[in-house]
């Protein structure tokens, strides 16, 4: 009973996570992620993610704990990263490293013969300031929205 609770409050948070974001460009998110980033790490330790999220073609975040996110900026484009339906990470006995890892885009056409996208850097996110920050943004929006009607 308690797995299936663990269960169904992670893929809630999942959905949720997603939906944050949702209204805000890759560009917006993507920079609200940088500036909630710690310093590079060598690596995390990883056995599944809960979610993640593209910021764009060449980040993701990897959520691998409800309050754990980790920043991922790879070394180059990483082709339909935007639209995948589903990643995967390399890793080596449950720890993805900058460098020496990466991130393989599953799903759409092609997917059999996409090189996988390298892990450049790692970088730990302060989970707690992105929720709220990415709130404040689209609270934000949503009030220039309504001055734009009524103006």
């Amino acid at each position: 009973m308690k797995t299936l609770k663990t269960s169904f409050l992670l893929l809630a948070l999942g959905v949720a996570l997603g939906g944050c974001a949702s209204n805000l460009s890759s560009s917006e998110k993507l920079a609200i992620y940088q500036a909630h980033a710690g310093a590079p790490v060598k690596d995390f330790r990883y056995f599944s993610s809960i979610s993640w999220t593209p910021l764009g073609d060449q980040a993701l975040a990897v959520w691998t704990k409800p309050n754990e996110a980790w920043l991922l900026d790879l070394t180059g484009r990483c082709i339909d990263l935007d639209y995948a339906p589903a990643i995967s990470l390399s890793n080596m006995f449950g720890r993805v490293s900058a460098k020496f890892d990466s991130v393989r885009v599953i799903g759409g056409a092609n997917s059999h013969f996409r090189i996988p996208c390298r892990i450049d850097t790692i970088r730990p996110l302060d989970v707690k300031a992105l929720k709220a920050a990415e709130k404040e943004l689209r609270e934000a929006k949503i009030v220039e929205r309504e001055a734009e009607k009524t103006g």
